[in-house]
């Protein structure tokens, strides 16, 4: 039926079904020799696939075409045109996949040859019989539609399937997705997790518990702002939300204020204008209409003659001209209002200043008190840095993951050793653009993402990326675009600062950054073959058995449940991105809320018992009762990692379980 495919594939793509229905019968069936098609019944049965309960009903009219002969088999009657539009269905799915590339013609053509060349029509011979050696249940057609790489397969539709169709749909939809070729089984939560920065606008009980349910998994403190007592406010809220909340969590970031430049206080605005000359001067206490004060002692001899300063990361710039033992002389290049305690740059440079200040030595020691999960490291210039924190976090016995921020002109020629010195690196894109050209900066993003999935480290994407709702209630488009793109790219997590520190509408900012995720997560190819972790983990047999549980998942679509103990063995599995949603039973809360921020991950705690089978029996009764799986659905458990639980430390398994 080529030629009555091509005509399919060519004609608009409105509506499949319509046009299909307008093809006489001879141009499905142009000629003798390409019918009737041969058909081969497995001798295992297989349910109807759920994928197909979601068609349009109008594409059963075509099973009662009189030309052709209907055949009958457990699933009901149908035609062979009926086998052909399915697989046409499947042909258009693939044609508007965002994975596909060049034109429509020339996606069918790379298309004809391969998917209807090898489709397969799906039917049984003997009930009673059942073959272990078929995959199980609808788990490979939900495979399929994950993946391009593997050939569509056409399979019969029953007329009962079609009254389940809006049940179908409205399961989706309740999950935020209905979106063609996302219908596998399990429906997974979002996976790219949102850390949100706590401020005056989100500081209170009853914001962070909103916070929590529009979708913040990380609560970030940014110590540049706000005292110890503000921010212990905080951290008690998050871990009230965490003591009462049964099926979520929240972790605590705290991000350190780094080796800052700064100008000095303001009576009042100045309004810079273009030409005009301007002083920073190292003097203390200086703030006129053409002078101000700057934090920063050796400011004088790290700039030179020739050098543009930034104000805010670019709003404003200056040229310096001259300057003397105390002051800079500068020219106005893009003026504006300068407020009192901006952040000053200067582009292509980095201060000489250690890059843990002694106000981020006490930001730290508060960080172990509190017992907080992640400390974000501004300005990390080199590994000695990050050693030097671990050295100090595992003298005070502190399990606290060290996240860099690669924000200084100075740590791109380290990248490699800063990011595997710590357990994860955050992009903070306004300094780095501020310090390197802009232009640089989205590949310099796509490059840490990339490091990060390699050496199997989390990776944050922030700054800017939903800046316009810090006043407006709606998002750019481009802004949009910029989360879709960190999701795409890879990234474990992305960051909203201002939006929810000191914006209008924290809440909905949250959401935007959901929704959009979620979206563009659906719209994502996940083949069977997970993402090569190289020697990030070669000594771990876990590794291994880590790769073939993704690979399992993806061909199964099944979730996947892992127990751990120190993270690890859900960590791994994280990085290799999974299709199904990772549900990690843990014994010990610090490492439930550190598991918050890695992609994919669902963290639950479960108290563990002496007996294997009864801890296994709960996790899986948890998960039901909970509305996470479905009874009858099958799970890949794992019993991998550092630490035996319930197994030798020479034994690892994988097995497939009915919920």
């Amino acid at each position: 039926a080529s030629n009555g495919q091509q005509d399919c594939l060519h004609s608009s793509t409105n509506s499949l079904s319509t046009q299909t229905r307008r093809l006489p019968p001879s141009s499905l069936f142009p000629s003798s020799s390409s019918f009737p098609p041969k058909i081969h019944w497995p001798i295992s049965p297989i349910k109807p696939l759920p994928i197909l309960k979601t068609f349009s009903s109008e594409l059963f009219p075509l099973c009662r075409i009189r030309h052709y002969p209907v055949f009958s088999s457990p699933f009901g009657s149908f035609s062979r045109p009926m086998a052909q539009v399915v697989a046409t269905k499947s042909i258009q799915g693939s044609l508007l996949s965002p994975g596909s590339s060049g034109s429509l013609q020339e996606r069918a053509a790379r298309l004809k040859a391969s998917s209807f060349s090898s489709s397969k029509t799906f039917g049984l011979e003997n009930e009673k019989k059942r073959s272990i050696g078929v995959a199980r249940r609808s788990r490979p057609m939900a495979a399929v539609t994950r993946s391009v790489r593997i050939e569509p397969e056409v399979v019969p539709v029953s007329p009962e399937d079609v009254p389940k169709r809006a049940e179908r749909f409205m399961e989706l939809q309740q999950f935020g997705d209905t979106s063609v070729g996302v219908l596998s089984k399990p429906t997974v939560k979002r996976k790219t997790k949102i850390v949100c920065t706590i401020g005056p606008s989100t500081n209170t009980r009853e914001m962070i518990w909103k916070l929590a349910e529009a979708g913040m998994n990380v609560a970030r403190m940014n110590m540049s702002h706000g005292d110890h007592a503000s921010h212990q406010k905080v951290i008690d809220l998050v871990k009230e939300y965490n003591a009462q909340c049964k099926d979520n969590v929240i972790a605590i970031m705290i991000d350190t204020k780094g080796p800052e430049v700064r100008s000095g206080d303001l009576p009042q605005p100045i309004m810079l204008a273009n030409g005009q000359e301007f002083t920073f001067t190292i003097r203390r206490g200086v703030g006129t209409v053409d002078c101000v004060s700057v934090n920063y002692d050796d400011f004088v001899n790290d700039v030179e003659v020739g050098d543009m300063i930034l104000v805010d990361g670019g709003m404003m710039s200056l040229l310096v001209k001259s300057k003397t033992e105390d002051s800079v002389k500068c020219e106005v290049v893009d003026g504006g209002e300068l407020k009192s305690r901006r952040h000053l740059n200067v582009r292509g440079k980095s201060a000489t200043l250690p890059s843990i200040t002694d106000k981020d030595w006490d930001d730290i020691k508060f960080g172990v008190d509190n017992k907080v999960d992640f400390y974000a490291v501004s300005f990390v210039k080199d590994a000695q840095v990050v050693h030097e924190l671990k050295n100090y976090l595992k003298s005070c016995g502190a399990d606290i993951h060290v996240i860099v921020k690669i924000e200084s002109a100075d740590s791109i020629p380290n990248l490699h050793s800063i990011i595997t010195a710590s357990d994860g690196a955050m992009v903070a894109r306004g300094d780095l653009g501020a310090e390197l050209p802009i232009e640089e900066v989205p590949l310099l993003q796509e490059e840490i993402i990339r490091l990060c999935r390699s050496m199997g480290k989390a990776v944050i994407v922030a700054t800017n990326m939903l800046e316009s709702m810090i006043v407006h209630p709606t998002p750019t488009r481009a802004e949009v675009s910029d989360i879709a793109i960190a999701v795409r790219e890879g990234a474990d997590a992305v960051m909203l600062s201002g939006e929810t520190a000191h914006g209008k509408f924290p809440l909905k900012a949250v959401k935007v950054m959901h929704t959009v995720s979620l979206r563009t997560e659906a719209t994502l190819s996940r083949g069977p073959m997970p993402v090569d972790l190289g020697q990030a983990f070669k000594n771990h047999m876990s590794e291994m058995f880590a790769y073939h549980a993704t690979m399992m998942s993806n061909t199964l679509a099944t979730s996947i449940v892992v127990f751990t103990r120190t993270g690890f063995m859900a960590v791994l599995l994280s990085h290799y991105r999974p299709s199904g949603t990772i549900f990690a039973f843990t014994n010990e809360k610090r490492v439930q809320q550190r598991l918050a921020a890695y992609q994919g991950v669902c963290p639950i705690y479960l108290e563990f018992s002496d007996d294997a089978e009864e801890t296994f029996a709960d996790a899986l009764k948890l998960l039901k009762d909970q509305g996470m799986v479905k009874a009858g659905e099958e799970v890949a458990l794992v019993q991998s990692g550092k630490q035996p639980i319930w197994r030798f430390q020479s034994t690892h398994n994988i097995q497939v379980r009915e919920v």
